[in-house]
């Protein structure tokens, strides 16, 4: 038997190779792995001496070689193919040992240069794999080193590698190689600053963890990372204490995360159910973090909280006394971490990059039946507005239009959210019609704060409103401020609306549906 060695990640070849040697397999190899083999003792021979011509252009070529490739395709079963091998002098490899040029890890470097990543393009080593894994049968490929151990155990209980080991290690291969030519295209599409969307679309993510079960405990689910687009990202955070995070508890903790990165000044949010539930700003995050609790003291049982500064041993000391789920922050003092850790559940993530929002361009992608819609993330908030009542806003209730509107861009539609003093006091999301949304915000700020809350707030929409009735329920309820995209075919009636009760409203000409 023999087996051809060329492996960028050494993990594990020494103790692999000298167990195949002791097995009887003959061992080819290549390069610095020819050189580590030999270093540890392992008889091996170099490339150049199966194929008869030397390593050449600063070893780009090296494997491409009938000798390499015909003994590795040959089909045993074939007379035809043996017959052939045999008149050419060309021995079959039986073992396939290959991993890829560290194209990953070379993006990723701080500075690099165009050339250098090119440069670890590999060629010789997909055309192996490749060549192996098609000729499954009769060849035992291997890319990954968490498989040495099946091989080898294989080997010494049966003297072969059973077929569906072989059939599962092929299927690991063009796993391998198409995620290595998908970052390969995303990385040139990216040194081209091509935004246009391809002909056809290839992901490439990398396994963080596999879960106890998804959306439902009858559903299976995984976690997986995009590679080099991490920073800031909830697959990112360090976990400090509680339990493994589950499906929804990353599914909301990341929307909550999202909406966090709309705010610079000191932001608290607190969301259930991929919704927000309860937002505050302030100077000063022990404030924003009773702004967000206060806003619907209910539906924060069991929820998300993500937080943008610092968590207190003041803010840990309320936070304790409440069922939470998950709380994202950059950081926690000593006695806020050390009080927080005996809910020995309760999942504390850690994200010094908290603040750092997806790159321009980011696509968002939704899976449907038979394929994947795909879009650009949805990364701006306005350009600019526009006035279009009697009535100009204050410059406090601007403030709150502006923060009500980000937080609006994150509940479902359809989605109202009313805000005061920088505070949420209402969040309807998720309706079948905006004047339900309303109604819903007004009914439930009341019955969780008070009557009065509603007088002297404003009102953000997240898209147009198709009938003046929002803002007769928004003049009913003390509202003085609305800030909606316009786009109606009945906005002029919405308009002289809110000029008859003295409402200042604004357009600002961007939808922010969020289905």
């Amino acid at each position: 038997m023999k087996a051809l060695i060329s492996v960028s990640d050494k993990t594990g070849i020494v103790a692999f190779a000298k167990e195949l040697e002791k097995l009887g397999t003959e061992i080819i190899s290549t390069g610095g792995t020819y050189k580590k083999l030999k270093e540890e003792g392992i008889l091996a021979t170099e490339i150049s001496e199966l194929t008869g011509f030397p390593e050449c252009l600063d070893g780009r070529v090296k494997t491409l070689h009938p000798k390499v490739h015909a003994g590795i395709l040959a089909m045993r079963a074939k007379e035809e193919h043996m017959k052939q091998l045999q008149d050419l002098d060309i021995d079959t490899i039986d073992f396939v040992v290959v991993n890829l040029y560290p194209f990953k890890e070379t993006i990723l470097k701080p500075n690099v240069t165009r050339e250098e990543c090119v440069e670890n393009i590999d060629i010789g080593g997909p055309t192996m794999l490749r060549s192996a894994a098609k000729n499954y049968q009769d060849v035992t490929v291997i890319t990954d080193p968490n498989d040495y151990e099946i091989v080898l155990n294989e080997l010494k209980q049966n003297k072969a590698v059973s077929l569906d080991t072989k059939f599962y290690l092929m299927n690991k291969v063009f796993e391998h190689t198409a995620n290595y030519d998908a970052m390969i295209a995303s990385f040139i599409k990216s040194e081209r600053k091509d935004e246009s969307f391809p002909e056809a679309l290839t992901f490439t993510y990398e396994k963080v963890q596999e879960m106890r079960y998804g959306e439902n405990p009858h559903q299976k689910a995984c976690l997986y990372k995009e590679i080099g687009k991490c920073k800031g990202s909830l697959v990112s955070a360090k976990q400090l204490n509680g339990k493994e995070l589950s499906f929804n508890n990353i599914n909301d903790t990341n929307g909550a995360l999202e909406l966090l990165k709309e705010f610079d000044e000191p932001t608290v949010v607190a969301c259930k159910h991929g919704n927000p539930c309860g937002v505050g700003s302030s100077s000063d995050i022990y404030e924003a973090w009773t702004k967000a609790f206060n806003a619907d003291k209910t539906s924060i049982f069991g929820g998300i909280v993500t937080v943008n500064r610092e968590i207190t041993k003041k803010m840990a000391e309320e936070m304790k006394e409440i069922f939470l789920e998950v709380i994202v922050a950059p950081s926690f003092e000593k006695e806020a971490l050390e009080l927080l850790k005996t809910k020995k559940n309760l999942r504390l993530l850690e994200l010094p990059e908290i603040s750092v929002k997806q790159p321009e361009g980011s696509l968002d992608i939704k899976k449907i039946n038979g394929g994947v819609i795909v879009q650009t993330i949805d990364s701006k908030l306005l350009d600019n507005y526009e006035v279009v009542t009697d009535r100009k806003p204050t410059d406090k209730e601007l403030e709150d239009m502006m923060f009500g509107l980000k937080v609006v861009k994150f509940a479902k539609s359809n989605g109202i959210v009313l805000a005061k003093n920088k505070q949420t006091i209402g969040i309807g999301p998720g309706q079948v019609n905006r004047i339900w949304a309303l109604k819903q915000c007004i009914e439930h700020s009341k019955e969780l704060i008070g009557d009065e809350v509603t007088k002297g707030a404003v009102l953000a929409s997240d898209a147009f409103f198709p009938f003046s009735d929002c803002v007769e329920a928004a003049h009913e309820a003390g509202i003085t401020a609305i800030v909606q995209p316009g786009g109606s075919i009945r906005d002029q009636e919405s308009i002289d609306k809110c000029n008859e009760y003295g409402i200042s409203m604004i357009f600002t000409g961007m939808r922010h549906f969020k289905h």
